[in-house]
């Protein structure tokens, strides 16, 4: 089995400070491939390894954000499907791709350019800040096809929008426009079309000149406290103030209040 998608069909530039990953197959509404799947993960994981990215945009082409995983492009169990099949292929491909991005250490924002279905929408939802096109939609597609809900699907949405929405969205499988996603919670902000790029490279560019480390151990801190209970979160933030003042920005941050001054991150 390939590791990489052919380079066309994820798309990967890197500008300002900012890592952008673009899901590239138009014509499938970016259902995405087994392939381009582990080159996204591979790119997340080189933006947490790589101190000059700052910050990660996750978009993509066309009319459709991501229509779901594409199953054709998963290697074939040898022989007749046994037991277990289907749970390895969901832990190795869905779930490790959501995963990838909730783990990422640098913020990740999602520009929903269209239509986000299934493995697509959690791959959003995933990120830490969405910002969706007037055009977008979300589905919780899973029960159309009479399936459960994967990649996460059941971790994410309670904490987004609490369990019984999350049940009626996952129950029904009803698109949900943009303009809804934002009122519930699903969305941090949605505008037209023609200004989805532009927002998402202001949002981005703010995230890639702020204090880098301190972001990423932010991000760990709200998502492990969803997990948690009280003293676990308040010993993991003690922790976290003390690891982050030892780096550059910290000091500058301190610097620059006293000093009166803008402060100038370098993430270190």
């Amino acid at each position: 089995m390939s590791s990489d998608a052919p380079a066309d069909e994820v798309l990967h530039r890197f500008e300002g400070g900012v890592s952008w990953i673009t899901l590239n197959r138009p014509e499938a509404m970016n259902a995405v491939t087994w392939d381009q799947r582990e080159r996204v993960i591979a790119l997340l994981a080189g933006a947490s390894a790589d101190p000059a990215v700052r910050a990660v945009v996750i978009t993509a082409t066309g009319k459709g954000f991501c229509a779901g995983a594409d199953l054709r492009g998963a290697p074939a169990a040898p022989g007749e499907r046994v037991a277990g099949d289907v749970a390895r292929m969901i832990r190795l491909g869905a779930q490790r791709l959501i995963t990838a991005v909730l783990d990422c250490e640098k913020p990740v924002l999602a520009a929903v350019n269209g239509t986000a279905a299934g493995i697509g929408a959690h791959l959003a939802l995933a990120c830490d800040l969405v910002v969706a096109a007037e055009s977008a939609r979300f589905i919780e597609v899973f029960v159309r096809r009479g399936l459960v809900p994967d990649g996460g699907g059941a971790y994410l949405l309670p904490r987004l929008v609490g369990p019984q929405k999350a049940k009626e969205l996952m129950f029904f499988g009803d698109a949900v426009p943009a303009a809804e996603a934002e009122r519930l919670g699903l969305v941090n902000r949605v505008v037209p079309a023609a200004e989805l790029e532009s927002t998402a490279r202001e949002w981005a560019e703010r995230l890639a000149q702020g204090p880098t480390r301190a972001l990423a151990l932010t991000k760990q801190l709200v998502n492990a406290s969803l997990d948690g209970g009280r003293a676990a979160a308040l010993a993991a933030e003690a922790t976290a103030q003390e690891i982050n003042m030892t780096t550059a920005d910290a000091n500058e941050g301190v610097a620059s209040f006293v000093e009166r001054r803008s402060p100038k991150y370098l993430g270190r």
